[in-house]
């Protein structure tokens, strides 16, 4: 069996939450609103919407908040990275300052939603920082915090950065937040559910139409309703070609023991690799969390040495103890920096999407969500041409070099052809995933520590790309746009919405 990094394969917000049983949806219903996703953009939105007085119903295909919600930071700040500077070069200094404004309505609306619904969720302030060591970073951080402050952003410049170890500044901003997101987002759940509003769990989406009314499908009922939000990370059924304008960004997470008590800050480098960190009590425990890696997903990456460097850099520069967690999850990155938000497509009329949240879900997923609020209750946003999912996109004119939160060059398009089938005959040691040649298919082929074979498809069911082997998560990934199954062909995370078919096994691994 291959070696395993260290720690625990789940993220430490699922591992210290209670499991959620909402019903399975088996029947027909009509609502005002059907919302795809039960993670914090569809979630937050379908709350907001049932306080207007609506009925809204959500389809989550695993359990509330399991996705890309479950497996974040936590963080819930407007600083992200140096997000303003290249706001403001790619789309001019208003967009930027709308873009800060609305972040910085989202940190008010969950501090006020916790409040409100009375969520144990571990909210607390905290100031955020985006640091430098080097000297080329520093003067990256004066400029964003600069530029910030002139934006009207709580942003100041500061030598004096509570870390362990030595920087030469960074950009802050006060006023922010943390939170327990899988707690949060299943406070909303239950706040969401009841008086004619429901969720539904283990209720993916097979598809739907846009009309009067608009009808969401799922494998034992539907849901009819005037309006539908699409909130899954990607879009299902990808009607706006957002795979086009979009890229699937991976990201890697430990969680380690501490005897230090919390900080009342959380931190991002600006200096590569990059690195966030964020200290959290919880349960009379502290733990340290160290993520970073990124890179995109259609990139071949080795997961385990990441997760190693990840534990290296939580032990000898933040002191941290025993790494109990890690985790990995995917965003959808924008081609050009912002979110979209609005119509599926310019043809819809009762769809609408949120999507690209930039790996800054928990306040840009709130923002777009209240965004969707107003315009399905007939109210002008202002943030919403900014945000604007029928903008035109166009990539840069030369790729730049990739970073955490850069814009990527122009992603695989729809409809990309199967890449990188590995086909290698040979021994196979159990622990290991392999793809190979059975009788003319490309069969996704694991074999388990105590010698038990499974045998999947190896052909992506969104778009036809060949899935590769994560031998760190045990799960097979499709390079093109990022789906996840796991070893038995299970979705474990979209676009792709149906499970990859069983098929035979070969018949010597040897």
């Amino acid at each position: 069996m291959s070696e395993q990094p260290a720690g625990t394969f789940a993220s430490l917000w699922a591992a210290t939450s209670a499991s959620t049983g909402y019903a399975a949806l088996n029947a027909d219903l009509d609502v005002d609103v059907a919302v795809i996703g039960g993670g914090i953009a569809g979630l937050t939105a379908a709350l907001a919407l049932k306080r207007e007085g609506q009925t809204v119903a959500v389809l989550e295909a695993a359990r509330v908040g399991t996705g890309v919600t479950g497996n974040t930071t936590g963080k819930v700040t407007s600083l992200h990275r140096l997000a303003y500077t290249e706001l403001a070069g790619r789309h001019g200094a208003e967009a930027a300052r709308v873009y800060g404004e609305a972040n910085e309505a989202a940190i008010q609306h969950v501090a006020g939603t916790v409040a409100e619904e009375g969520f144990d969720c571990g909210f607390r302030r905290v100031s955020n920082y985006t640091y430098a060591e080097s000297d080329n970073a520093l003067a990256r951080v004066r400029e964003e915090a600069a530029l910030a402050g002139r934006l009207g952003l709580p942003a100041s410049f500061t030598t004096e950065v509570p870390l362990p170890f030595a920087v030469k500044g960074a950009v802050r901003f006060d006023d922010q937040a943390q939170i327990h997101a899988l707690r949060y987002v299943q406070g909303l759940a239950r706040a969401v559910d009841g008086d004619g509003s429901f969720v539904f769990e283990d209720s993916p989406a097979t598809g739907f139409r846009d009309g009067s009314p608009a009808v969401v499908y799922a494998e034992r009922g539907s849901v009819r309703a005037r309006e539908i939000i699409v909130a899954t990370n990607m879009p299902i059924e990808d009607r706006g070609i957002f795979a086009g304008r979009c890229y699937l960004h991976r990201s890697y997470i430990v969680a380690a023991r501490t005897a230090l008590p919390p900080l009342d800050s959380t931190f991002l480098s600006v200096d590569e690799p990059m690195r966030s960190i964020l200290t959290i009590g919880l349960d009379g425990k502290s733990y340290v969390l160290a993520g970073g890696e990124g890179h995109p997903a259609s990139e071949r990456h080795e997961s385990t040495e990441r997760y190693r460097r990840l534990s290296s850099f939580a032990r000898d520069r933040l002191g941290a103890g025993e790494i109990v967690y890690r985790w990995s999850t995917q965003d959808a990155m924008p081609a050009d920096g912002l979110p979209f938000v609005g119509p599926m497509s310019p043809e819809s009329r009762h769809v609408h999407v949120i999507t690209g949240l930039r790996k800054w879900g928990l306040t840009n997923g709130t923002a777009a969500a209240l965004i969707l609020r107003d315009m399905l209750c007939g109210r002008r946003n202002p943030w919403a041409a900014v945000f604007d999912s029928t903008r035109a996109v166009r990539a840069p004119h030369a790729a730049p070099a990739v970073t955490e939160d850069a814009a990527a060059p122009a992603p695989s398009p729809a409809g990309a052809a199967p890449v990188r089938a590995d086909l290698v005959p040979g021994k196979q040691a159990p622990g290991e995933g392999r793809v190979v040649d059975v009788d003319g298919a490309k069969t996704a082929v694991y074999l388990g520590p105590a010698g038990d074979v499974s045998a999947v498809s190896a052909v992506c069911t969104h778009l036809g790309c060949t899935v590769e082997f994560n031998p760190a998560d045990v799960t097979w990934d499709c390079p093109c746009h990022g789906s996840r199954f796991s070893t038995d062909g299970t979705v474990i995370q979209g676009p792709a919405t149906r499970n990859l078919e069983s098929s035979p096994a070969p018949a010597d691994l040897s």
